[in-house]
């Protein structure tokens, strides 16, 4: 499935439905009074977030939400039909804004419903304007117009924490290992095209989700290589986990390749330059003990929390999972 987070659509609730002018009419009662039923509601057009989606392509694929018109009161003071709702339902960090950009509803939780467009109420029958001294009003309202405009839907995935580093680095490697996400995996740049989640169990019952952001490079904040399209997804993550290649891709040591990562997402804003982030050296397992101690150097000078892993083999990364853990703990505790 193609993967789509971003997407603008044109929303249309229905119109209420025209009150009905009716007089009872039956035998042996003359001049009967007026029993003119109310029109139904427009239908709404409702957003509801789902953790049963993962991209926004049913509105990519729709474009248009028209809702359906309500129906007219008839005689008898019966009321007309409402208009069907159209319930769309988004994934769970879906932001909905406005034409002008202004942010409508942050969808965060599943379950959670927001009005799109509000259906029209419909119009009254004459049987409510009756007096005693205007018994038969030949007069009812039409119905209101619903809602109409347009809406730019963009999703943000949700995750506790974000994976980052340059193509190849190894993050659809590692998430494969730790959690039962299945990323494309392959030894050329770019093979994740789409953030990909994953969760992680630590223990029988805690567990936390991480997500696989497609690899950086530089000038990404501007739109180059994958582009910025998916560092907003990094937005929501509470930490980073920061991949680096330990075998030198491309002649980058550590600290090159943490340089140039760091250089995008500080040229994206505040928000994400300022998460917490810990290094993660991977593919340790190619180093002989003298380029590993390097490595280490390496990585100490960076100031960041290190970690040394293979994604491949799996060592060093159950103890990775845990500090991790025991990390997203204490923010969730500080944050209490």
């Amino acid at each position: 499935m193609k993967f789509v987070d971003e997407v603008s659509v044109e929303v249309r609730a229905g119109n209420g439905g025209a009150g009905c002018v009716s007089f009872r009419r039956e035998k042996y009662i003359p001049r009967g009074g007026p029993n003119g039923g109310d029109g139904g509601r427009g239908g709404h057009v409702v957003a509801l977030a789902s953790t049963r989606k993962n991209t926004l392509m049913d509105l990519y694929l729709r474009k248009r939400l028209l809702a359906e018109n309500g129906k007219p009161g008839m005689g008898s003071n019966m009321h007309g039909r409402n208009g069907k709702d159209i319930v769309i339902e988004v994934p769970v960090g879906t932001l909905i804004r406005d034409e002008a950009g202004h942010v409508l509803a942050d969808m965060d939780r599943d379950g959670m419903r927001y009005l799109l467009a509000k259906g029209g109420n419909g119009g009254l029958g004459n049987s409510h304007f009756a007096t005693s001294t205007h018994q038969t009003p030949r007069y009812a309202q039409p119905g209101e117009e619903g809602e109409a405009g347009i809406r730019l839907v963009e999703l943000k995935v949700m995750a506790d924490v974000g994976l980052v580093g340059l193509p190849n680095a190894g993050k659809s490697t590692l998430l494969t290992k730790i959690s039962n996400a299945r990323p494309k995996v392959a030894d050329y740049p770019f093979t994740t095209l789409k953030p990909v989640l994953g969760e992680v169990f630590v223990g029988d019952t805690d567990a936390f989700v991480v997500a696989d952001i497609p690899g950086l490079i530089a000038g990404a904040h501007e739109g180059k290589g994958l582009g910025d399209r998916f560092l907003r997804h990094v937005e929501r993550t509470k930490l980073l986990l920061h991949l680096v290649d330990a075998v030198d891709p491309g002649g980058l040591d550590i600290t090159d390749q943490l340089h140039e990562v760091e250089a995008e997402l500080k040229g994206y804003g505040e928000t994400v330059w300022n998460k917490p982030r810990m290094l993660v050296v991977n593919k340790t397992d190619a180093l002989n003990p003298e380029l590993l101690a390097e490595a280490k150097k390496q990585a100490k000078a960076t100031g960041l929390p290190a970690f040394y892993i293979s994604a491949v083999s799996g060592d060093g990364v159950e103890e990775l999972m845990h500090e991790v853990y025991r990390h997203l703990q204490a923010m969730r505790e500080e944050a209490a």
